[in-house]
């Protein structure tokens, strides 16, 4: 997840038609990419408002981000590519609601939109998946581990230096299908992701001590214009738990800044009367990392969230994020 200016006022081309006028009651109208898994939680969220007596019909809106298959996300310009044209598109009055991956939702938001339910979390953490089974600490010296994204890469390389980490883009069925295909010994995927597909892959869920998942993992957002029908209509499924473990996730990665360009794991759950905090920023290579790891007070987690993101950037997070910040900036402007 990244944070970034409000996508600018300039409408975009992707998947967008005529703005049309809808009758009064006609069904609430949900924007999604069409991969399956984003087809899989638009679907979810459509079944689950139904059963609250809410029609809706789904749209799917071809996104810029959808297109780049040559290089990482982080080396594309422009941070939040799998949102900012459906923000457009929800803007120009075209859908209703949208229905995002939480993790993929900039910190900074246009104003007239609203994160209007947060769902109940599924899985936040991370899940290997290898073509023999094998654990990761098992693996094979130079194993090929497939993940696109910077965290990951970072931490599995402090884990195990050893080991060679490859580009892994497509969505999950072409993931699959280049693991079998032995391009890689092992792929890493986020675990929410295989349960809401519904798929029943062996493999090994990572240590979050370990493996700090990024922040707002394995947890689906409904977005929607501000005092709307459409806002009305999905707070019913509004999790409060999970709306407090994802807002300290956010208010951290927001204070530490970076975006998608640099390594960093939020990750908050609540335990009894307490709510656990990790969070971490490493460097690109992953041999260096700044850490807090407490316990926090549930009543003032927005003040506690703010103090530890600005402890860790001052511990030497702020130092490693600005390291990150400026090797990616130069790849970038090397691709145009």
């Amino acid at each position: 997840m990244s944070s970034q200016e409000s996508p600018p006022d300039s409408k975009s081309t992707y998947g967008q038609s005529h703005t049309c006028v809808r009758p009064q009651e006609a069904r609430l109208l949900i924007g999604t990419r069409g991969s399956k898994l984003a087809l899989a939680q638009a679907n979810l969220v459509s079944d689950l408002l139904a059963r609250n007596g809410v029609r809706t019909e789904i749209k799917i809106i071809k996104t810029s981000g959808d297109t780049f298959t040559d290089r990482p996300l982080h080396e594309v310009k422009g941070f939040g590519v799998f949102v900012r044209e459906i923000d457009d598109t929800m803007l120009a009055g075209e859908i209703d609601i949208a229905v995002h991956s939480m993790k993929d939702v900039p910190t900074e938001r246009p104003g007239e939109l609203t994160i209007a339910a947060v769902m109940k979390r599924d899985s936040p953490y991370d899940f290997l998946l290898t073509r023999d089974g094998i654990k990761l600490k098992d693996l094979p010296e130079g194993a090929v581990i497939g993940t696109t994204s910077l965290r990951r890469r970072a931490q599995l390389l402090r884990y195990r230096p050893d080991l060679m980490i490859k580009d892994l883009r497509g969505n999950i069925d072409t993931r699959l299908r280049k693991l079998k295909e032995g391009q890689y010994d092992g792929i890493l995927l986020a675990e929410a992701g295989l349960e809401r597909m519904k798929w029943d892959i062996q493999g090994e869920r990572l240590d979050p001590d370990n493996f700090v998942p990024s922040a707002n993992q394995g947890t689906v957002v409904i977005v929607t214009k501000k005092d709307s029908q459409a806002e009305r209509a999905v707070r019913v499924l509004d999790d409060e738990n999970t709306w407090i473990e994802t807002r300290i996730e956010r208010i951290i990665i927001g204070i530490l800044g970076g975006g998608c360009l640099v390594p960093i794991g939020a990750f908050a759950k609540r335990q009894g009367d307490r709510i656990h905090v990790r969070t971490e920023v490493l460097s690109v290579d992953g041999k260096r990392h700044v850490k807090i790891d407490e316990f926090i007070n549930p009543d003032e987690y927005e003040l506690e969230a703010a103090r530890i993101g600005s402890e860790l950037k001052q511990k030497g997070g702020g130092e490693l994020i600005d390291e990150a910040v400026r090797m990616f900036t130069a790849k970038r402007g090397k691709h145009g």
